[in-house]
């Protein structure tokens, strides 16, 4: 993958770019293409692929769909295992959806072959898939930013459990490496 671009923070203006770029590139799921969006948590890798969505008729598939909680960040790679491999083979993928209010996995979700997969959050880009990476967007934010958004959405109660999950992606970003791989790069905030 090409060398990363630093994007102006319009994530309109970035989807536009992200999906060019996508479309231009042969299909790695099948027939189809998967766009990952990665970064740390709150810095608007979900308002990216909602953006990107808007453009093309593509599935989203949130990663806090798929790992076990807080603490499930480290399994990520085995997590995405399901749902990307059979879609590159052309078949449908599935993964396990958790609950987070229940703090256990729900039902499986089946995900068709589609002409364009975007799976967005922290993870999304591990390396163990990038042969699959049609293209790999990082979006990032200051971390006090980042912080204050995701303990307005999910309230002052989950403030300490925003800090242990910071610790485990920058744990995950160093092993993995994900923004030098980035083929585009939003700074947002």
């Amino acid at each position: 993958m090409g060398s990363p671009s630093d994007s102006p923070a319009d994530p309109a203006a970035v989807a536009r770019e992200l999906l060019a770029l996508a479309l231009g590139r042969p299909a790695t799921l099948g027939t189809g293409r998967l766009v990952a969006i990665d970064g740390p948590a709150g810095s608007g890798k979900t308002t990216l692929a909602a953006a990107l969505a808007a453009l093309a008729p593509a599935t989203v598939v949130h990663v806090d769909d798929l790992i076990e909680g807080w603490d499930g960040l480290p399994g990520v790679a085995d997590r995405l295992e399901p749902l990307l491999r059979p879609l590159a083979t052309g078949q449908p993928g599935h993964y396990r959806r958790y609950d987070w209010h229940a703090d256990a996995f729900a039902e499986t979700v089946t995900v068709p072959p589609s002409p364009l997969l975007v799976v967005e959050g922290v993870g999304s880009g591990v390396a163990a898939y990038r042969d699959l990476h049609t293209a790999l967007a990082w979006v990032e934010a200051p971390h006090d930013l980042r912080m204050a958004r995701g303990i307005e959405r999910d309230g002052a109660a989950f403030a300490a459990q925003w800090e242990r999950w910071a610790d485990q992606e920058d744990d995950l970003f160093a092993r993995e490496l994900t923004r030098g791989r980035a083929d585009l790069v939003l700074v947002t905030g």
